[in-house]
């Protein structure tokens, strides 16, 4: 499951033609978190 979510928020972000900063600071995270994210990391 947190694969799948990892690849929607990545294919969400492509789609937006966002890069992880533009992403990460419109959620007021960091661009690390976003990478982690699309990684399948820690969802926190």
């Amino acid at each position: 499951m947190m694969e799948q979510i990892a690849k929607n928020i990545k294919q969400y972000r492509k789609k937006s033609n966002l890069s992880q900063q533009d992403l990460a600071d419109r959620l007021h995270v960091s661009r690390q978190t976003v990478s982690n994210w699309e990684r399948g990391g820690s969802l926190r």
